[in-house]
């Protein structure tokens, strides 16, 4: 197989904005309402369309299918990608959610997973400010309370965030992103969502947006604070990949470049899919596949059949790498 680059799968929502266009320098149509990029989906009609190379214009979830071995290693067999990778634009705070864990999911019509989140933080204007989790003592009853009353914020565990962070979401987790934040979200492929609380705004028709207030209390299973992670110091002068998260859906490392000079990072060889998203610089891979170097917000996936693979960066670049366990 080759290296996998898909086309981003846009979401208009009201709370987006323009900056996939101004942070990353791509062409969107007109509007100012582009909330999250889709970079990588196999999840029911959202699909990851191949752009380029020798199989463009496969969806990610035929390739599962047909060419499973190659694709997923070890993994082969699944139905479907486990993993959706999205960028978010948050122009406007987003709503208060919480999404059911893969017990309650599955007893969904039609079942799904659960959706157990991270967040990496790419870009904050000063002040934005992350919800995740709730303030120590607080509890279901206070909740729906809160939300009669419209006062649901005053609950959450809220900090200023900051380019960086890395912020952990457990499916049961009551969270927000607020405004002036651009974010990287690698997540399972799940796309249930209740939404608790919307700041007591009405949506483009005037009216309220709806909310699950029932479905996401008995949803909610982590109770306290999320504090956010960061990879921890690096004073050598080697290109470190340099762990954020690790859980039973997914690792996320964060690949950090040598003090000077050009970097280059191992990544690959466990016959098992590895993704990689840039955040800066430009990233290159072997001559052999004939690929354009990679720029910031560009995505790829690495099959398990290319085995190890060796990527190249440019002084100062740095990465996302996701895999499976």
């Amino acid at each position: 197989m080759h290296p996998l680059v898909f086309s981003p799968l846009y979401r208009t929502y009201l709370w987006g904005g323009r900056r996939f266009e101004t942070h990353f320098g791509r062409q969107l149509p007109d509007g100012d309402t582009f909330a999250e990029s889709w970079e990588l989906v196999d999840h029911g009609v959202d699909q990851s369309v191949v752009r380029e190379g020798p199989l463009t214009g496969k969806t990610l979830g035929e390739l599962v299918r047909t060419r499973g071995p190659e694709l997923m290693g070890r993994q082969a067999g699944v139905e479907a990608f486990p993993l959706l990778f999205k960028l978010l634009d948050a122009k406007q705070d987003l709503s208060v959610q919480v999404h059911p864990d893969d017990a309650r999911a599955a007893g969904l019509t039609p079942p799904d997973r659960g959706k157990t989140e991270a967040w990496f933080v790419v870009d904050a204007e000063p002040g934005s400010r992350i919800y995740a989790g709730l303030r120590e003592g607080v509890t279901t009853s206070d909740l729906r309370s809160a939300i009669a009353n419209g006062t649901l914020g005053t609950c959450l565990h809220a900090f200023e965030a900051q380019p960086g962070d890395c912020i952990f979401i457990p499916a049961g987790t009551v969270h927000a992103i607020g405004s002036g934040l651009l974010i990287a979200e690698i997540q399972q492929s799940s796309d249930v969502t209740y939404r608790l609380f919307d700041w007591n705004r009405v949506g483009p028709d005037g009216k309220p947006r709806q909310l699950h207030v029932d479905a996401g209390l008995e949803a909610v299973t982590q109770l306290g604070p999320v504090t956010p992670r960061r990879a921890a110091a690096d004073t050598s002068e080697a290109a470190r990949v340099s762990p954020l998260v690790s859980c039973d859906y997914f690792r996320l490392d964060i690949l950090t470049p040598a003090g000077s000079g050009k970097s280059r990072w191992q990544l690959g060889g466990d016959d098992a899919p590895h993704f990689v998203s840039v955040l800066s610089g430009t990233l290159e891979l072997s001559p052999d596949w004939k690929m354009p170097p990679l720029g910031a917000g560009d995505c790829v996936l690495l099959p398990a059949a290319l085995g190890e693979q060796a990527i190249t960066g440019t002084p100062g670049s740095q990465a996302l790498h996701i895999s499976l366990p």
